[in-house]
């Protein structure tokens, strides 16, 4: 399956939350990317929906391989095991920490406009991403809902690698995943437009 763009894949998974209308429920979306899926989903659930800025830690020298991901206050996720095996010590994964940490706070300000964020106690709080590749950042996602005692927490990606959602689906009530391939090269390849969303789309979302 090849989603169009990333509003196309909300609405795709608009049919397997349909169950959640009515009910009190909040879409998390994790910026940038996943803020235009869950728009198009809070959309057509009619429920409200937010920004969750989680931002992966990564490996020294290489951007792009997570060893965790750092959600705000202070939550974290570490695959210790893989930041072993790399060579990777406690006191590189504190001052990314300390870095990412700020990068967050001013992200999120940025977002959101002053505006307070939603509370998501006793609620049904459904994590949504344009997709998920190791898996580091929605486990950071999933740590802090759990930390501000939503009621359940539903994962809901588009794509994710067979691998991976073995890993996620323990840490969650419901998990919806339109597409598990075996082979995964980068979330990209499975959309047709897959542009780059910047700041300024993000809080043109959130203010709708």
């Amino acid at each position: 399956m090849i989603f169009t763009d990333r509003h196309s894949a909300g609405l795709l998974l608009l049919d397997k939350l349909s169950h959640l209308r009515g009910k009190e429920s909040i879409i998390l979306g994790l910026a940038r990317g996943g803020l235009v899926v869950a728009s198009a989903l809070a959309s057509g659930l009619g429920v409200p929906f937010d920004v969750l800025v989680v931002k992966k830690i990564p490996a020294p020298g290489q951007s792009e391989l997570a060893i965790g991901a750092l959600a705000p206050d202070g939550v974290s996720f570490i695959d210790w095991k893989f930041a072993q095996r790399l060579g990777v010590d406690e006191e590189y994964i504190k001052s990314q920490i300390r870095q990412l940490a700020d990068q967050i706070k001013q992200k999120t300000l940025i977002y959101r406009k002053r505006k307070n964020p939603i509370n998501v106690r006793d609620k049904t709080v459904v994590i949504v991403d344009d997709g998920v590749a190791t898996g580091a950042t929605l486990e950071a996602a999933i740590k802090w809902t759990r930390k501000k005692h939503a009621r359940s927490v539903v994962a809901a990606i588009p794509v994710m690698p067979a691998d991976t959602l073995g890993k996620i689906k323990p840490e969650v009530d419901e998990l919806i995943v339109l597409q598990s391939p075996g082979e995964f090269a980068a979330v990209g390849q499975f959309y047709k437009d897959f542009p780059q969303v910047d700041d300024p789309e993000v809080v043109k979302l959130l203010a709708q």
